[in-house]
């Protein structure tokens, strides 16, 4: 630094070019993330339909996962005429899956997010654009779950009373 600047105004200069380098690094970062976007809404995919009776806490965005791995989105959620949830899921071209295979919504730990597992099927055919998965799981509801967990305590606990008597 030139020792015209005092003390303080160097440290002051300093800041300001780590700040400048900081906010030209984010802005890189934020478009090139933004390219990486584009470029998976540019039609890389290919979409399938699952049918779900209930779908608690998925949302449109959500991911598709096979073995642990991203390989697709929910793209879209309508009801069909049976009050059935019909997903669009948007599969990386490239992933191949065998027709029958099971889709199920599961969670991302006891509280986290919702998404997509796909279990592959052992055939030799793959499912195509617009096919549908032939076996679906709905979602586990949390609050259920508890439910039949209590319900099967309660009626241990009177089996074991009745077996006192």
């Amino acid at each position: 630094m030139n020792s015209e600047y005092s003390k303080e105004e160097q440290r002051k200069l300093k800041i300001g070019l780590c700040v400048t380098a900081v906010l030209v690094l984010l802005a890189f970062l934020y478009a090139s993330d933004r390219k990486a976007i584009e470029h998976r809404k540019s039609g890389d995919y290919y979409s399938v339909y699952a049918r779900f009776g209930r779908t608690d806490g998925l949302k449109v965005g959500d991911v598709v996962r096979m073995a642990g791995i991203t390989v697709g989105q929910v793209a879209a959620a309508k009801l069909d005429d049976k009050y059935n949830a019909v997903l669009t899921l948007k599969f990386n071209e490239g992933v191949n899956i065998p027709d029958d295979s099971s889709a199920s919504i599961v969670s991302d730990g006891i509280l986290g997010s919702k998404y997509i597992e796909v279990e592959p099927g052992g055939s030799e055919d793959y499912l195509t654009e617009g096919a549908e998965f032939g076996y679906t799981q709905d979602a586990m509801v949390l609050e259920e779950l508890i439910e039949r967990i209590i319900g099967m305590g309660k009626a241990k606990k009177q089996s074991e009373n009745k077996e006192e008597m």
